[in-house]
């Protein structure tokens, strides 16, 4: 049920970090306000929660129309963790209004994914993968769950994390970011040592593949260090390549990352 908003911090701002905040600023003299306030109050009761709508005055409320930049009304914004997600301005339709908030509002894989980014930045890793399977249950195609998963997968299941590394291709540049360095990882274990050149460096590549398969990471970077030093460019810098990319999937965060990446860099550089 809509409501004239009469503490915007409190009613929009910090309501919005629970749930989606659409905001309505008219004015009573606004013909085309009267006309689009209805069709947000129609599509509001029929969310079922799902997102709350609020209207601002703008006359009443000079401050905060200047702060949010109102030049023309209406003026519809969608405010989602305390920040504009998306706007529009006139009087849509209905039906236009339900396509704009079908793509503007969070959707429930969406939500599931920053669900998994907050267990793994606290290292739990099962409560995760949890969240990412569900996520693309609801969507198949999320860039973003495929991208966190397949870089949750990559040692223990590289063939199905190059899958859902190619979907993470077409995601934000961090998660193509991840999604490249999946695939480095996934055709190592692909590969495995058994596929690995003679040379001096063959027995730290080889351990460097085992241990990244019992997922003992530092034992991995140790030896990718070690190889480093023997035969800096051993088999098409798999090192270099191979380093670069684990430390991309383990995120800054992590405890190898924190203890090791600066040593590798120094190594490389």
């Amino acid at each position: 049920m809509s409501h004239d908003v009469t503490d915007f911090n409190t009613e929009v701002l910090e309501a919005s970090h629970t749930t989606p905040i659409l905001v309505d600023f008219w004015a009573p003299w606004c013909g085309p306000c009267r006309t689009l306030g209805p069709v947000l109050e129609k599509l509001d009761a029929e969310a079922d929660g799902a997102w709350k709508l609020a209207k601002v005055n703008t006359d009443a409320n000079p401050q905060i129309s200047a702060q949010f930049g109102i030049r023309g009304i209406p003026a519809v914004k969608l405010f989602v963790d305390g920040q504009v997600v998306d706007e529009f301005t006139g009087a849509l339709p209905a039906y236009a209004v339900k396509q704009w908030l079908e793509k503007a509002l969070p959707s429930a894989s969406s939500n599931l994914v920053e669900q998994a980014e907050q267990a793994l930045v606290t290292g739990d890793g099962l409560a995760a993968r949890t969240a990412l399977e569900t996520a693309l249950t609801e969507e198949p195609s999320s860039p973003a769950a495929s991208a966190l998963l397949s870089g949750i997968l990559v040692f223990e299941d590289p063939i199905r994390a190059r899958e859902l590394a190619d979907t993470g291709m077409s995601g934000e540049p961090r998660h193509v970011q991840v999604s490249e360095s999946v695939r480095v990882l996934a055709d190592v274990m692909q590969s495995g040592p058994e596929s690995l050149p003679g040379g001096t460096g063959r027995n730290h590549a080889a351990t460097a593949i085992t241990s990244l398969a019992q997922q003992d990471y530092e034992t991995a970077v140790l030896e990718l260090l070690a190889l480093l030093q023997a035969d800096r460019y051993y088999h098409d810098d798999f090192a270099r390549k191979t380093g670069v990319a684990l430390f991309t999937v383990l995120g800054p965060d992590h405890a190898v990352t924190r203890s090791h990446r600066r040593t590798f860099d120094m190594w490389l550089y």
